[in-house]
């Protein structure tokens, strides 16, 4: 061959050959970062890997791990994007699909996360998280059209453009904080972690200025690199007392991560001392993110020591002098095979933890879990607005009488992890009642409501102008009874029992003047028959309320027909059918002394009633439905009318009705 064509062919080849070597170094230098769990480091070498490599085999794997980087970095979206890369190159694990479904739901692009769940529950239909993954893409977004209680600010002044998160109060008082933060300082080095590709964290502190009503400029915990080193230091827990600070450090030499400990310093004369190792597993394992119990004798933390459902979970060791006794696992409640993490309990020792696996949003959500009366936890999503679309995790609560503290998220609108405020307001509950006469539909001024509630409640207060308010007390039964003198009192129940939010109950009652008979609605019978049937004893039912509830009165209670018919006939049967309604009254309970039965046959013709007059047009309030009235009306309006006269009513006789004690025999 021509040396002047071989020449070009050689640089070409050799060209190719550098490449070549060049991708294939990337490509491993990528996968020991992926070894070392440097989640950073891999999606930045493997992002130029796999612009330059084309080994397909190689394509998919590189795809599949920038996937799993930056799943691990909380970057969902581009997640997604390529784990179905992954899956387009037919990745040979197949929980690729469910991954891919899990961040996609995490982006809240819930319709495209359905159809990757429906595609990994074909391959595996008994897999239970995959389907409570399906079910959330339905019920998630009716946690965002539905928010709880909790009002959740971001709080600028402790957050930064770098992660901020693991607040602890100092002492339980709301006016200083610690937390961990990977911001600039004058103890930042140059190093950067690969994990995430920010500065190694640091424990900064910060004062509540009240009188300006915010936050002070966090400054570093201490500058003597007693606490703060130039490994990284996180989650902090305070004791109840503020004496003894446990925090998390995580240390790295050159070529590895060491693991994540936990250390202990006390306060003496205003300085934390040298920390100590607080020996709660082996050092290559993770032991992290403390919390104390409310009276500190408790600490909780996170480890993937043995023993455990997976992941990483929550443990507990009781503290024992100046040193903690042996982690005992929090159980199958709250763990589970994925990630539990940053618990910390209320000053009412309920626990909340972060988790990647109990059912969510996606990502890590804030859960609080409960001891119910048999000491099992129970477990709730505490949904939007404490959780969202990113990872919420780290509570961390002041002793107060409503819930409230700090967390950190990096929801849509925070730059990196950033500090939320949380506040849940007391639940309000408030009754406003109106009391109307009956006959005129007017408010009735006068009159005094009696309230009786299962929390003990018992009292008495004045309707001025016919209204009343009331604050009421969660989780209770009420009954208001109004009543006034001439008047048949009224009552109805409300209660609180099982709200989840506050509420205002507008409520109004009736009482119907004595003087006037009162209709008892829905009363039949067949034709020229007594018999009362099951519908008729249904609306006795409602008079014996009334009889119960006004036991001071007796009344006579009236049976009315039409004038159809011979007067003899309609007097006896009118009659008849006023005892069978007594008779029935006397079977619920009511004394006879308090009833009396007349049947007035067809000459008490019905007076037209405002109400009467409301419902039909062509009668006139105050008629009376006479025979000649009624023959003056149309063939359907007598039918109407003389449905109107067949009526059972009951009059007041008396209001000063004493039942006599009977001795027992």
């Amino acid at each position: 061959m021509n040396r002047a064509l071989l020449s070009p062919l050689l640089s070409i080849l050799l060209l190719f050959f550098i490449a070549a070597c060049t991708s294939q170094k990337m490509y491993n230098a990528g996968l020991s970062s992926v070894e070392r769990g440097e989640y950073y480091r891999t999606a930045e070498k493997l992002r130029k890997a796999y612009r330059k490599d084309s080994n397909p085999q190689h394509r998919v794997e590189m795809a599949f791990q920038l996937a799993q980087a930056y799943h691990k970095l909380g970057d969902y979206g581009r997640a997604a994007i390529w784990y179905k890369n992954a899956i387009r190159r037919d990745y040979p694990d197949k929980k690729v699909i469910f991954d891919c479904a899990e961040c996609l739901r995490a982006y809240q692009n819930f319709e495209e996360a359905k159809l990757y769940y429906q595609q990994y529950l074909e391959l595996f239909p008994d897999d239970e998280r995959a389907r409570q993954g399906l079910e959330a893409c339905d019920y998630v977004p009716l946690w965002e059209k539905n928010p709880s209680r909790y009002i959740v600010s971001p709080v600028r002044e402790l957050s930064s453009r770098y992660s901020d998160y693991g607040v602890a109060y100092v002492g339980g008082r709301d006016n200083e904080v610690i937390f961990s933060s990977m911001r600039e300082s004058e103890n930042t080095g140059k190093q950067k972690s690969a994990i995430t590709g920010e500065h190694f964290a640091d424990l900064f502190r910060s004062e509540f200025l009240l009188q300006k009503q915010k936050w002070s400029e966090p400054e570093l915990l201490d500058e003597s690199r007693i606490i703060n080193t130039e490994d990284e230091e996180g989650a902090p827990a305070i004791s109840p007392n503020g004496d003894l600070m446990v925090f998390t450090r995580c240390r790295y030499d050159k070529s590895k991560n060491m693991g994540a400990s936990l250390f202990a310093t006390r306060m003496s004369r205003g300085n934390w001392s040298e920390p100590m190792l607080v020996p709660l597993a082996d050092d290559s394992l993770i032991v992290a993110h403390p919390a104390f119990s409310p009276d500190g004798n408790t600490l909780y933390f996170v480890s993937n020591r043995g023993g455990g459902l997976g992941g990483t979970d929550i443990w507990m060791a009781s503290r024992e002098g100046n040193s903690f006794g042996n982690p005992v696992n929090l159980g199958k409640e709250i763990n589970t095979p994925g990630n539990e993490l940053f618990p910390s309990m209320d000053y009412e020792g309920n626990l909340y933890f972060s988790s990647d696996y109990h059912p969510g949003m996606g990502g890590l959500d804030i859960f609080k879990a409960t001891k119910d009366e048999d000491g099992q936890w129970q477990v709730e999503n505490l949904q939007v607005p404490v959780n969202s679309s990113g990872d919420d995790f780290g509570m961390t609560f002041i002793n107060a009488e409503d819930p409230r503290g700090l967390f950190a998220s990096n929801r849509k609108g925070s730059r990196s992890d950033d500090i939320y405020s949380f506040y849940l307001p007391p639940k309000v509950y408030r009754i406003t009642g109106e009391i109307y006469d009956q006959e005129t539909g007017q408010r009735l001024d006068g009159a005094r409501v009696r309230v009786i509630a299962t929390d003990g409640t018992n009292l008495r207060m004045r309707a001025n102008d016919g209204k009343f308010q009331l604050k009421l007390n969660p989780e209770t039964e009420y009954v208001f009874a109004a009543y006034r003198d001439g008047y048949l009192s009224d009552k109805l129940r409300e209660n609180t029992i099982g709200l989840t939010d506050s509420k205002d109950f507008n409520v109004r009652l009736y009482l119907r003047p004595i003087d006037e008979p009162v209709k008892v609605e829905n009363i039949s019978y067949a034709f020229g028959a007594w018999e009362l049937n099951e519908a008729s004893k249904h609306s006795l039912d409602s008079l014996v309320q009334i009889l119960n509830l006004n036991p001071t009165i007796t009344i006579e209670l009236m049976s009315h027909t039409d004038h159809v018919g011979s007067d003899k006939f309609n007097f006896e049967l009118s009659q008849k059918r006023a005892q069978a309604a007594v008779d029935y009254l006397i079977q619920r309970g009511i004394s006879p002394d308090r009833l009396v039965a007349k049947g007035y046959g067809e000459t008490w013709p019905k007076k037209v009633t405002r109400e009467l007059a409301r419902q039909y047009d062509f009668l006139r309030r105050n008629d009376e439905l006479t025979e000649d009235y009624i023959n003056r009306l149309s063939v359907d309006q007598q039918e109407i009318a003389k449905s109107i006269n067949r009526r059972t009513e009951f009059r007041v006789l008396s209001t000063d009705y004493q039942e006599e004690y009977q001795p027992e025999r």
